[in-house]
């Protein structure tokens, strides 16, 4: 069974109307589980929450967050290869309508630059981003700019357009060890509204992209939604379906999920719904008791204070230093991004914030030679 064959099992309607009935009760029940189900999930992404049993949801988060991960936080940073894109997202700042973008894509020379300047910086992890216009930067460009860059990083993730099984695994054997590919909504009926032309546009395709990676063989696969596109609460539920799928169907892969919510970026697109800084709390803790094992995920997208509050309940990896643009570690950073960044602190400080609050950052914690063995 695909995963759009299970999203189909689960109308939001439904989802919906079940969330409205439950009762503090319930929630007490959902508190006390040792193993959630789906139900007690939704439960606990209930809008019926009060301030004490968030607190007590919070609690076992981190309780459970410390058994699994210990006090370690793995840093990461974005590198992005190319901005150009033939895909008319209302929300993005690649958007090809949005034709005052400056765009750009690195040229050998400039991979290296930016990969040095991350590498000086302690990075050992980074994330490769695109736009997507394959003639520009396709797979072969990707392939190309990962040999460049295998020698400096022990991992490399990407983040780009969905392919087909075969080139995922072009790009494993080139040395990629995770992929991330966000549905950005679940909602299928919204999703061509925000994506109405390009070969985004192609909602199952995209939804079915990280089993094709797991087939691949990605080491490591990251999903998540983008807060605010649509429904919240239909979105969160099915980020956490989602990753529960993925988690029992590849096995030997570390599933992560990501809590991007919309920030400005050009166009001026407004989010449909304002999920607040609670809300995003309450979502983390939830997805933290349904899946003990997941790597959480926090951008610098989010605020310093917010990153910092948040930090103890359930996160596990954090990016450092962030640019969203093109060569932006190297120039002009704020020319050509996707959007604009919240938490502008050094990585090296970022480093000393965890160190404050007892946590270790991780700058490597995986090795391509350990796939080679």
């Amino acid at each position: 069974m695909s995963f759009y064959t299970q999203l189909q099992q689960y109308p939001a309607n439904e989802l919906m109307e079940r969330c409205e009935q439950f009762t503090a009760r319930d929630i007490d029940r959902a508190l006390s589980c040792a193993d959630l189900n789906l139900d007690d999930f939704l439960c606990l992404l209930s809008p019926q929450i009060t301030d004490n049993q968030l607190e007590t949801l919070a609690t076992r988060a981190h309780r459970l967050t410390s058994q699994r991960f210990g006090r370690t936080i793995q840093l990461y940073a974005p590198l992005y290869l190319s901005n150009e894109c033939h895909n008319g997202c209302k929300y993005c700042g690649f958007s090809a309508d949005n034709h005052d973008l400056r765009r750009k894509t690195l040229t050998d020379e400039e991979i290296l630059r930016e990969a040095e300047h991350l590498h000086r910086q302690g990075f050992r992890h980074i994330l490769l981003l695109t736009g997507e216009a394959p003639e520009a930067a396709g797979v072969d460009f990707l392939e190309h700019a990962i040999k460049l860059l295998a020698p400096q990083f022990s991992s490399l993730s990407i983040e780009v357009f969905p392919m087909s099984r075969s080139d995922y695994q072009r790009l494993v054997n080139a040395g990629v060890d995770g992929l991330t590919l966000y549905q950005e909504t679940y909602d299928q009926q919204l999703y061509p509204e925000l994506h109405p032309y390009g070969p985004k546009s192609d909602f199952i395709y995209r939804l079915e992209g990280p089993e094709r990676g797991g087939e691949a063989g990605f080491r490591r696969i990251g999903i998540g939604a983008l807060l605010g596109l649509g429904n919240y609460l239909a979105d969160a539920f099915y980020t956490g379906l989602h990753a529960r799928y993925l988690m029992r169907r590849f096995w030997r892969s570390q599933v992560t999920i990501s809590f991007p919510r919309l920030r400005p970026a050009e166009g001026g697109f407004a989010p449909r719904s304002i999920v607040t800084d609670r809300q995003l709390t309450q979502l983390i803790c939830a997805l933290r008791l349904l899946l003990p094992d997941a790597g959480l995920l926090l951008s610098t997208r989010e605020s310093a204070e917010l990153r910092d509050n948040i930090l103890p309940l359930g996160i596990t990896q954090m990016s450092a230093g962030s640019c969203t643009a093109p060569g932006g570690y190297d120039g002009d950073e704020e020319e050509g991004e996707q959007f604009s960044i919240n938490d502008h602190r050094s990585p090296e400080e970022i480093s000393k914030i965890l160190a404050s609050y007892g946590y270790e950052a991780v700058w490597k914690d995986w090795d391509g030679a350990f796939s080679r063995s």
